[in-house]
């Protein structure tokens, strides 16, 4: 074994299954005869699916691994970046002369996971070279807005520290060392500055997140991030992603349009008998020598499949008169079903303990009147029916796929240079019987962003023939296809009804005008300089007048809980808004359907707009329609930013609900950033797939849905839930919670410091102002540790309502994202409490002493310590049994100190009645005027919480 930090550019290793790749490699060898092998990658991307990675051609095909040593090869790849789904890079053969072209499909990044079988590679980067370490930057550090506020405060507090300490110095005169003096007083007042908050507040954090991920009601949800949870409690903007956020992420085929009829739900059975009446016929054509060029055959014609013993013979209507061929009945549902049979890049896994083979030796006869005519091999097939699993990097795709084998149009087999389909056919008694049809795979295209379709290249193997399939958004497909006067119209009926589209297309070639895309694909994937261009450009060429096949329509079905929580969130004052890259119909059908917009609510599209003209005239419209829902498209958004930013904004989150369709992943952070500067509210993102991670990492409280596309999103999230639906506790209960326990327990820590420097002061006048302590050794310790930090930590069990009335009335959500709970104003009053309740307990124990100083401090800190225990009482709003246990804690172990602490309390002054009336009157006085203020204040004036009683 050699560890990954020894490792150099240019050593070959070799992965076995389920280890951890140490490097970033270009892949040379597999164990499979292909030369493929899949890896998972969710430790890099986030993405759960396996992503298939194929050997270089010119080094698989060697015996042996041993024989890599024996080659004389040299490898070119571009410089390190962090981009982890390109490469470029070319492989030459020195002796041979060979050159190929190398991917990121031909490579292994670090930190993947081989998932199976073994792979040999030569190290390509290591260390902080490689993609992995590329990609770990530091995620934004996210700072809560009531930290930003204690922040404030903070430095409020440490200003009075310097103002009292220079009024005490300007009582006192400057004379003599009176910067001595000076520093003296600033470290007796320094008890204002709350250096324990950050501890408690901490804390208190930590148990909010406890609570959080412990609730039954919202079970599987992550605190990643302990440092915000009030964040949750004030946030004014939720923006959410549609596919697999709002909606399950699980595709249903629901409908396709051939053109001139359109099938559902209720007719797919149709196309399964059109697909079953049609086998004979089509594989026949598909057996060597029969079909593809034409061929001429007598009326009558049978076709015989050989399966476990038993002949099938199934008759089958001509297919040919002289050279023409005439397609029977059905024949454009069948090319259809092929297209999305072939064009995808599914694999399906099967378990390896199934008993079943493919064999290739079994005969095709056709025969007519006794006569034999000569034999030619077809399939024959020994299958269990077992039900297949796929592995696909979209559930779009699996969903097709799926549609296609319940119609009759299996997938069994693939790898990178095959395919095979698995079709049924009808016995003469009406029993069905299953034959194969295997296709070569020339050229594979992946979907990208950029292009918006994929695209295979595919040569039947019985017949020869070769086709192009391509399937992709109507955007882009449109100006590719024949006779598409159709296509705009019922693309949008079916987004409106909230189908996700796809139009196929193929394209027959012959074998010239595929060896000529060949030749010049292959030039432009060696080339060193813009071979994506190149690349796209030789793709492009070839995607013109094809012919348009079909429409799919694919349903996302929303998740469970969707429209009561978009409706809570609305009742509370929280605006949501639609970020989605989906197309501008189907976002609008889930708008609607979801309640986002209500069902009275107006909506205005603003539509394409590509000039400062056009957008000032769709704002102005805008303008004119108060209360209406905004949607717009991504192109849009960025005409209207780049003219009218300050106009736009103010429109758009005056808006009840906004919808971006056609957005890309950096559009969506630029959004939520312009609502933060916009408007200085807190914003809160949701969202399941890699492409929101930029928009979850800049809002102020992201939230990633763990859902079908992986946990790239759940894992970059302050906060991972399971569903959408538990987005509305988490705000309204658990949100409110954190904010309002965390503004009482930094109140009350303030004012702990506050009022014991209050003392401080006020003794100091008193005495000449001396700046002598007041309180001394342990009394000061235990001040802000053992007599109060248990009663004032508490708070944080602290509730105003139940979670049941939270969620039943979500307006009382509106009042916190006013801030009221932590304001300069509440501060200001807790100043002015902490100066009055100082000032009665210092001048109180000034007046009822009698002759000894020693007097002072046992009644002042006791009447303090009293004082303390009784405002924690008397804020406290629903009464847990360890509060009450704090608080009975609490004056234990003062009563205990008193007792043992003889060089700060007189024994005797302690038990007598003195000491008792005298803490109590100060006592008193300090709390019973605060309590009728605060009685007043419930009667008079009582909090949004309270009118629900």
């Amino acid at each position: 074994m050699v560890p990954s930090s020894k490792l150099k550019v240019g050593d070959m290793i070799i992965v076995e299954k389920n280890e951890r790749v140490p490097a970033d490699l270009v892949l040379l060898r597999t164990s499979d005869k292909s030369g493929s092998v899949f890896v998972r990658t969710d430790q890099l991307d986030g993405e759960t699916d396996w992503k298939l990675r194929l050997a270089v051609p010119l080094t698989q095909k060697l015996n042996k691994d041993s024989d890599l040593f024996n080659i004389d090869a040299s490898v070119y790849i571009e410089k390190p970046q962090n981009d982890i789904h390109s490469f470029i890079g070319t492989f030459s053969m020195h002796d041979g002369g060979d050159e190929t072209g190398l991917n990121v499909e031909n490579t292994l990044w670090a930190n993947t996971v081989v998932a199976a079988g073994t792979a040999t590679g030569i190290v390509i980067y290591t260390g902080c070279e490689t993609r992995s370490v590329m990609n770990n930057s530091q995620p934004r550090s996210k700072v809560g807005l009531l930290d930003v506020e204690i922040n404030g405060l903070t430095k409020v507090l440490f200003c009075a520290v310097l103002g009292l300490s220079l009024v005490m110095m300007m009582l006192k005169g400057f004379s003599g060392p009176w910067y001595r003096y000076m520093f003296r007083f600033v470290l007796l007042f320094s008890y204002i500055i709350p250096i324990s908050l950050r501890v408690n507040l901490d804390m208190g954090k930590a148990f909010y997140s406890w609570q959080m991920q412990n609730d039954p009601e919202i079970q599987g949800t992550v605190v990643r991030s302990t440092t915000i949870p009030e964040e949750l409690g004030r946030i004014s903007y939720v923006l959410t992603d549609k596919t697999g956020t709002l909606t399950q992420n699980e595709m249903v085929f629901k409908k396709i349009h051939l053109g001139i009829v359109s099938h559902d739900n209720d007719t797919f059975h149709h196309i399964g008998q059109i697909i079953q009446n049609l086998a004979p016929t089509i594989l026949s054509q598909s057996a060597p020598g029969v079909g593809g060029s034409g061929g001429s055959g007598g009326a009558g014609n049978s076709v015989v499949i050989e399966q476990q013993q038993a002949p099938l013979i199934i008759t089958n209507k001509p297919m040919y008169s002289g050279n023409r061929m005439r397609h029977p009945e059905g024949w454009r549902e069948w090319e259809a079903v092929k297209a999305l049979a072939l064009c995808h890049n599914v694999t399906p896994i099967t378990d390896e303990d199934d008993n079943k083979s493919v064999s290739t030796s079994s005969t095709y006869t056709s025969s007519a009147g006794g006569s034999t005519s000569p034999t030619k091999s077809v399939i024959n097939v020994e299958a269990s029916a077992t039900e297949h699993q796929y592995q696909a990097s979209s559930p779009d795709e699996i969903a097709l796929v799926k549609w296609t084998a319940e119609v009759g149009l299996t997938l069994i087999a693939r790898d990178i240079n095959s395919m095979t389909l698995q079709m049924k056919t009808r016995k003469s008694k009406g029993e069905s019987a299953d034959g194969m049809l295997q296709f070569q795979i020339l050229q594979l295209f992946p979907f990208t962003s950029e292009s918006k379709r994929m695209g295979i290249i595919v040569r039947d193997s019985g017949s020869g023939e070769i086709t192009f399939y391509l399937k992709g958004a109507d955007v882009v497909m449109t100006s590719i296809v024949q006779y598409n006067d159709w296509l705009s119209e019922e693309s949008g009926n079916m987004a409106r009804e909230g189908l996700r589209t796809l139009v196929v297309a193929k394209k027959v070639l012959s074998e010239e005008q595929y060896n000529d895309f060949e030749t010049r694909i292959s030039a432009a994937r060696l080339s060193v300089t813009d071979r994506v261009a190149k690349v796209a450009a030789v793709i492009e060429s070839l995607e013109r007048e094809m012919e348009l096949l079909c429409l799919t329509g694919v349903e996302d079905r929303l998740q469970d809980g969707v429209r009561p929580t978009l409706e809570l969130l609305r009742n509370a004052g929280v605006r949501v808004w639609m970020l989605t890259g989906d197309k501008l119909e189907t976002a609008c059908c889930i708008a609607k359907s979801s309640q986002l917009i209500g069902r009275n609510q107006g909506l205005h599209v603003l539509r394409s707009v590509s000039t400062r003209t056009e957008a000032h005239a769709e704002l102005n419209n805008f303008r004119r329609k108060q209360g209406h829902a905004l949607v717009i498209s991504g192109e849009s958004l960025e005409v209207c930013l780049q003219y009218y930013r300050p106009e736009f904004l103010e429109l758009a989150t005056a808006s009840p609900a906004v919808v971006c369709c056609r957005c890309s992943p950096t559009q969506k952070a630029q959004v939520v950033q312009l609502i933060q500067h916009h408007t200085g509210k807190r914003t809160c993102a949701v969202g399941d797939g890699g492409n929101d991670v930029s928009m979850i990492q800049q809002a102020d409280a992201g939230v990633g849905i763990e859902g079908r596309e992986g946990r790239q999103a759940s894992l970059a999230g302050d906060f991972s839930v399971p569903q959408f639906s538990h987005i509305a506790k988490l705000l309204l209960v658990h949100g409110r919670r954190s904010y309002k326990r965390s503004a009482a327990l930094s109140q009350f820590v303030i004012h702990r410091g506050l009022i014991i420097t209050t003392l401080q002061a006020v003794f100091s006048a008193v005495f000449y102002l001396s700046s002598v302590a007041l309180y001394q050794g342990f009394l000061m310790v235990g001040y802000s540790t053992l007599y109060t930090m248990f009663p004032v930590f508490s708070l944080v069990l602290d509730q105003d309502i139940t979670s049941t009335t939270a969620v039943t009335y979500p307006e009382l959500y509106k009042d916190l994202s006013k801030g009221r709970s932590l304001s300069y104003k509440t501060f200001f009053i807790w100043v002015l409490i902490s100066i009055y309740q100082g000032g009665v307990i210092m001048y109180g124990a000034l007046i009822l002493f009698e002759d000894e100083f020693i007097h002072i401090v046992a009644i002042s800190f006791s009447a303090l310590i009293v004082t303390e225990l009784i405002m924690v009482a008397l804020t406290v709003r629903t009464w847990h049994r360890l509060m009450v246990l704090a608080e009975l804690f609490s004056l234990a172990l003062y009563l205990i100190s008193l007792a043992v602490l003889h060089e700060y309390f007189d024994w005797e002054f302690i038990w007598s009645y003195d000491f008792l009336w005298k803490v109590s009157i100060i006592t008193l006085v300090s709390c019973f005027p605060l309590y009728i203020i605060k009685f007043l204040r419930k009667k008079c004036s009582p909090p949004s919480y309270l009118k629900l009683s």
